[in-house]
C-alpha cells in the first residue's frame, strides 16, 4: 500500500498563510497535530480529492452536512434551479411554507419552526426562547459539549484532563479563545452528562433561576459518548417535575439518527431543539423548532435566514432522505465498518470500541468498551494513538475527523468503500503499536 504525496497541499497552505488567519477559514479545518491540512479541489459521493490528484474516502463529511454526499444531482439541480430564479429575495415563498410545514410533520417536539443560517445562531435563539418563556436567566450546559461559538457558548466544550475540569460539584468555567468575556458564563450552570443524580441535586437546588437544561442527546462532539439507558427520559421527567425546559442540540443528530433526529430515535421528546448541517446538505441552513407558545415569544431576524437556495436544498434532501431503506442502508453500512474495526482491533491487539447509529459512527481507542461520559473518555480513551490513526489514514486515503472518533457516514457510501476502508485500517493498526 503507497502512502500519499502531499506536497502540493503543504505548499498551497503556507503560502495562503501569508494572507489567511491560520491559513484556514476555520479551526475545524486543520488539526492540531497536522503539520498542515490537505487542500481539496473536489468531491463527489462519498470521495474528495485534492491537488496533488489524490483520492480519500471520507468521513468528514463537512463536519457533518454532507448526508447526501459531495454535489448529488438531487442538490446540484435543486439548487440551479432556484438560482435561475434568485438566491436572497428578503422575503417569503410558498416553498418556504412548505417546508416549514413539513418540518413539523417529521420532527416530533415541532409544533413551529424558525430558521437561522448556523448551528451558532440557532442555539442562541433557541436560549433566548427559553429566557422569554420562563422569565429565567440560567441554562444548565454539560461539560464537553458544543452548541457553538459565541461567547457565552463556548465554555467547558472541551478539557485536556480531568483536573482541568474540576470536580462534579463545581465544574471549572474554561474559556476556550482569545477575547471571550468570561463573564458572560455567568449565567451558565454546568453539569456532568450522563449523571441523572448530579443534575437532580442541581435542579432541586436551583430550578428557581434555571430557564433550560440543554444537552446533545447523543454526545458527538466529544466522545462520542451514547447516553445510559433511561438517561433521557429521565432528565425529562426532572425538567418537568422542576418546571424548566429540555432543548435537545440536534445539530449533528438531527436528519443522521432519523429524520425526526435523536429524539425520534430515542424516543424522547424535548420542549425545544437546534437542527443544522445535514438539513439542507451542505447548504448553509440551521433551525429551532419546539411547542407554539415557546416559539412564539422571540421573533427572529437575519439577513441570510433561510435563503431560496437553502430552502430548496433542505427540501431535495427530505425527499432524498424519505425514499424507502435509506437509513437501513447506512446503518447496514455502519454495522459493516464497526465490527469490521473491532475485528481488526482483536487481530492487532489494539483496544478499540466502535458503534454504529445509521449515518453517525463512533471509534476510540485505549478501551474496548462504549465511554460512560466525558471524564471516562478523558481517563481512559487514547486520544494520542488516535491522533496518529488520524494521520496515517489520512497518509492511505482514509479522511478521518481530527481529535474525536466520530464518523460520518451518507448515502452516497457503498460496501467497496467500507471494504477499502478496512484494508486501510488493517495496514495501519500495526503502526500505531511502534
Amino acid at each position: 500500500m503507497e502512502k500519499y504525496n502531499t506536497e502540493q497541499s503543504k505548499a498551497l497552505f503556507f503560502e495562503a498563510k501569508q494572507y489567511l488567519v491560520d491559513g484556514v477559514s476555520s479551526s475545524f479545518h486543520k488539526a492540531a497535530n497536522e503539520e498542515y491540512p490537505i487542500c481539496m479541489t473536489h468531491g463527489k459521493g462519498s470521495h474528495m480529492y485534492d491537488v496533488d490528484g489524490n483520492d480519500y474516502i471520507d468521513y468528514v463529511a463537512g463536519f457533518g452536512p454532507m448526508i447526501l454526499g459531495y454535489a448529488p444531482d438531487v442538490i446540484n439541480k435543486a439548487v440551479a434551479g432556484q438560482l435561475e430564479k434568485g438566491s436572497q429575495f428578503s422575503a417569503p415563498t410558498a416553498d418556504l411554507c412548505k417546508l416549514a410545514k413539513k418540518l413539523v410533520e417529521i420532527i416530533p417536539c415541532a409544533e413551529m419552526v424558525s430558521f437561522q443560517s448556523s448551528g451558532t445562531e440557532a442555539n442562541m435563539h433557541a436560549w433566548r426562547v427559553a429566557r422569554a418563556y420562563t422569565g429565567k436567566m440560567k441554562i444548565v450546559k454539560f461539560e464537553g459539549q458544543y452548541h457553538g461559538w459565541a461567547d457565552e457558548q463556548k465554555v467547558t466544550i472541551g478539557a485536556d484532563s480531568v483536573n482541568e475540569l474540576g470536580p462534579k460539584e463545581s465544574i471549572n468555567r474554561l474559556m476556550n479563545t482569545a477575547g471571550q468575556r468570561t463573564h458572560t458564563a455567568d449565567d451558565l450552570v454546568l453539569a456532568p452528562w450522563n449523571d441523572l443524580k448530579a443534575l437532580e441535586e442541581i435542579l432541586d437546588k436551583q430550578s428557581n433561576e434555571i430557564a433550560a437544561v440543554l444537552m446533545e442527546p447523543y454526545m458527538c462532539d466529544e466522545g462520542p459518548i451514547l447516553a445510559k439507558e433511561g438517561y433521557l427520559a429521565g432528565v425529562k421527567e426532572l425538567c418537568q417535575k422542576h418546571g424548566v425546559l429540555l432543548i435537545f442540540d440536534e445539530v449533528i443528530t438531527g436528519f443522521r439518527l432519523s429524520l425526526g433526529g435523536a429524539q425520534q430515535y430515542f424516543g424522547v421528546t424535548p420542549d425545544l431543539a437546534v437542527f443544522g448541517k445535514a438539513i439542507a446538505a451542505g447548504v448553509s441552513l440551521s433551525m429551532i423548532c419546539g411547542r407554539k407558545e415557546l416559539m412564539e415569544k422571540v421573533h427572529p431576524s437575519g439577513t441570510f435566514n433561510a435563503t431560496p437556495l437553502a430552502v430548496a436544498a433542505s427540501l431535495a434532501t427530505i425527499a432524498e432522505l424519505e425514499k424507502p431503506g435509506v437509513y437501513e442502508k447506512m446503518d447496514a453500512l455502519g454495522k459493516k465498518l464497526t465490527d469490521g474495526i473491532m475485528a481488526l482491533g482483536k487481530k492487532h491487539g489494539l483496544k478499540v470500541y466502535a458503534n454504529h447509529h445509521n449515518a453517525i459512527c463512533q471509534m476510540q481507542l485505549g478501551i474496548d468498551r462504549a465511554p460512560e461520559d466525558f471524564r471516562d473518555c478523558l481517563e481512559n480513551v487514547d486520544r494520542k494513538a488516535y491522533d496518529k490513526l488520524y494521520l496515517l489514514a489520512r497518509d492511505y486515503g482514509v479522511r478521518l475527523t481530527s481529535a474525536r472518533g466520530r464518523i460520518y457516514l451518507s448515502t452516497a457510501h457503498t460496501e467497496a468503500d467500507i471494504e477499502s476502508t478496512l484494508e486501510v485500517f488493517d495496514h495501519i493498526f500495526p503502526m500505531l503499536k511502534a
